[in-house]
């Protein structure tokens, strides 16, 4: 694959690299004697230097003859230096910060670049809102390598979305651009085993391009489906939630990706495919997917992964490995990327250990871009075009008794409830017994269910779709959110209707959000006017409005980790059991509408 990430590509600087090389020409940087993490080999090489010239490595051993006059030397003796991180899967939306405020946040802990995926922002505002987030990428040294949102809407027919969908005729067209190094997750897996002509022409457009088509593969059949997805053309996967779903992907040839997010804690079950299995982790990375800027405040990004990684018994190196090397060879650009050797981009970390991962520089392409956790560039303030601001457009005035929800003429009935999980994408369907009053069912706390409500927020057209959800351990409030993956209607959870009316017109007013509400007032409030879901705030900032609203929920009785993110996944009807949309409930395990009062 052709690569348009590094400062310059290598045909133009050999002669300068073999001249700074033989010590004719004076290196740009020199690192000297640090502890080398040879990814190439998987091993600790003591007293090792490296020559940069150009934004490419030169020199990996003695650069003593390197060192001129002009080259800036950084002592590293007693520190380790590995290639800088590489997240393989990550929806920048999902932090809620802009592309720039993201980069910001990251490069401090490692990370040179991500492999982005912007199928939130591009469900609500289209393709033209990815080419917003493009243009604010190149202010900035994080390399950032799109992935072209593959299904949009995620599911056909059980959900409206904001934009047009997503053809394979556009994705023909987005493979052209410089910054395009494949397909998002092909959430469409049984689209893609059953053979459908769509989904496999969206692939078939990504290999045509010689580029990357990336997966999501969210059920634990291992078998004929499984291949059939693999033998499509789809190379990585970042939905196992078990041991043994990762072993077998990656026994079959495909990247199979840990998750450890905000919310999503996979890392723990799947580190056992490596340290409980004699295979090769080569076809093994580690990903954030979700992160919250909290989370990236208060713990780190890929940095905070690999100590977790480690803590569960993966051999360090091999950690390292899962954030470098392996990252790169998955999206075919390992002849450029993650791993320091001569010819590489000069993408490098200092690490002040291989166990807490502190990171106490990050060099891009040569550059150093952050020194003991502050930014030592200038990345500037981006502003996002006003028709990103304005998606909020919701038909009904929201009063309490647009969230009755009928009996039909019984005086106790039986529901389907969705029941969702800390730390886990999954839900499971049970069911509850519940008592109408006035003809109308109500939430009932006492069993920890509420009721749920979707209102169809782009193009008012005045649907929604009704249910309940058990889990979140609240009795008495309500939440709301325009972040709904992956149409990111208005999403609205509670006890009580007037709480739930408060709630979603709180996000209305704000042009989107999320919110938590209890007994007629707002706890907690993130405006989020850029496509309902990200900010254009600080990250520092946004960290604090975010870890106020996890403390509203707290109060609302709730104590699983980051529980919005959680919440915002009832609506996404490409993972099991079962979801409500706009359009109603679905049973995701038969693709089709259910009822929710049970005959």
């Amino acid at each position: 694959m052709k690569n348009h990430f590094c400062k310059y590509p290598l045909w133009e600087v050999s002669k300068d690299l073999a001249d700074v090389a033989m010590g004719r020409v004076g290196a740009d940087v020199v690192i000297q004697g640090a502890t080398l993490v040879n990814v190439c080999t998987r091993e600790l090489m003591e007293q090792i230097d490296v020559a940069i010239v150009k934004g490419r490595i030169a020199l990996v051993g003695d650069a003593s003859h390197c060192i001129k006059e002009h080259t800036i030397v950084h002592n590293a003796h007693g520190k380790y230096l590995a290639p800088a991180f590489l997240d393989a899967h990550i929806h920048v939306e999902s932090s809620m910060l802009t592309v720039s405020e993201y980069a910001k946040s990251v490069l401090v802990h490692g990370t040179s670049g991500i492999f982005m995926d912007p199928h939130e922002i591009c469900n609500v505002l289209g393709l033209k809102a990815v080419e917003v987030m493009i243009e604010d990428s190149k202010h900035t040294p994080l390399k950032t390598m799109v992935t072209t949102p593959s299904c949009v809407p995620a599911v056909a027919g059980f959900e409206d979305i904001g934009s047009e969908p997503v053809t394979s005729k556009d994705i023909a067209e987005t493979m052209k651009w410089d910054e395009v190094v494949g397909l998002g997750e092909m959430m469409n897996f049984p689209g893609i085993t059953f053979a459908a002509d769509e989904p496999h022409k969206i692939v078939q457009e990504t290999l045509k391009a010689d580029k990357i088509a990336t997966g999501h593969y969210s059920i634990p059949e291992t078998g004929a489906g499984l291949n059939a997805y693999i033998a499509s053309g789809v190379r990585c996967c970042h939905e196992s939630t078990r041991a043994e779903d990762a072993i077998a992907k990656m026994r079959l040839g495909m990247y199979a990706l840990f998750r450890e997010g905000s919310a999503w804690k996979d890392l723990k079950n799947l580190a056992a495919a490596i340290t409980e299995h004699k295979v090769d982790s080569r076809y093994a990375c580690l990903i954030s997917d979700d992160t919250h800027p909290n989370t990236l405040i208060s713990d780190g990004h890929l940095n905070h992964i690999l100590k977790k990684a480690v803590a569960y018994g993966i051999d360090p190196i091999e950690a390292i490995q899962m954030v470098t090397i392996n990252a790169a060879t998955c999206f075919q650009l390992e002849h450029d990327m993650g791993s320091i050797a001569p010819g590489k981009c000069a993408d490098i970390v200092l690490l002040d250990d291989l166990k807490e991962f502190k990171v106490l520089n990050t060099w891009v392409d040569g550059t150093l871009v952050s020194e003991n956790g502050k930014l030592t560039v200038n990345i500037p303030h981006y502003e996002y075009p006003a028709w990103t601001k304005d998606s909020v457009h919701v038909k009904q005035t929201i009063t309490a008794d647009i969230f009755d929800i009928s009996s039909n003429g019984k005086t106790e009935a039986t529901v389907r409830v969705m029941e969702v999980g800390a730390g886990r994408v999954s839900n499971t369907e049970v069911f509850a017994n519940l008592q109408a009053n006035n003809g109308s069912l109500s939430s009932d706390p006492t069993q920890d269910v509420l009721k749920v409500q979707v209102f169809e927020r782009h193009h008012a057209t005045g649907l929604f779709g009704q249910g309940f959800v058990k889990g979140f351990g609240i009795q008495h409030g309500a939440m709301a959110s325009t972040v709904a993956h992956d149409a990111h209607n208005l999403l609205v959870v509670g006890s009580n209707d007037e709480d739930m009316a408060l709630a979603a017109n709180t996000l209305i007013e704000s042009k989107g959000g999320m919110v938590a509400v209890q007994g007629g007032k707002v706890l907690g409030h993130v405006a989020l006017p850029i496509a309902g879901i990200m900010s254009q705030e600080d990250a520092i900032s946004l960290s604090e409005k975010v870890e106020s609203l996890e403390k509203s929920w707290e109060q609302l009785g709730c104590t699983m980790p980051s529980p919005f993110m959680t919440m915002a996944l009832i609506p996404l009807a490409c993972l099991p059991d079962i979801r409500l949309t706009n359009k109603g409930l679905v049973d995701c395990r038969t693709f089709a509408f259910t009822n929710l009062i049970v005959e």
